[in-house]
C-alpha cells in the first residue's frame, strides 16, 4: 500500500487553485467533478461535493491538520503572501529556530493550516 494524495476541503476551487499555483508553483494535473488533483499530491475538493457525499460539515481553522512545505526562499513566500490577492491570517509569523531554520504558519483562503520551513541544514 502507498499513500497517493492528501485531500483538503476548499470553499472555492478556482480561488484555491490560484493560491497554490501562485504561492507554491503547484500545477493542476487533472479535474474530476469537484476535485482538482494538483502536483505534489495535493487534492482540492469543493466543500459542497464533500458535504453531498458525507453529509458532514467541515470546520475551517480547526488546526487538526497541516500542510507542510519546505522552501529555501521563505522570505519570497512571505513577500508573495503580503502582495497577494488574499488576506492572510498568520498563526506563527516568520521566526528563526535554534540552529537557523526559519518557519511561518498561516491559513489558506479556506482555513486550512499551512507551515513553510526552510530546509534543515545538516552539518557533520
Amino acid at each position: 500500500m502507498s499513500l497517493k494524495n492528501v485531500l483538503i476541503i476548499v470553499d472555492d476551487i478556482e480561488e484555491s487553485i490560484k493560491f497554490y499555483e501562485e504561492l507554491f508553483g503547484l500545477r493542476v494535473v487533472t479535474r474530476l467533478e469537484g476535485n482538482v488533483i494538483m502536483s505534489e499530491g495535493l487534492v482540492l475538493q469543493d466543500a459542497d461535493v464533500w458535504y453531498d457525499s458525507t453529509k458532514l460539515h467541515t470546520v475551517p481553522y480547526n488546526n487538526r491538520t497541516e500542510l507542510y512545505f519546505v522552501d529555501h526562499d521563505i522570505e519570497g513566500i512571505i513577500k508573495k503572501l503580503e502582495t497577494g490577492r488574499e488576506v492572510v491570517t498568520y498563526v506563527t509569523e516568520l521566526m528563526e529556530l535554534e540552529g537557523g531554520q526559519k518557519l511561518v504558519r498561516f491559513y489558506d483562503p479556506s482555513g486550512n493550516l499551512i507551515e513553510v520551513r526552510t530546509p534543515v541544514d545538516y552539518k557533520e
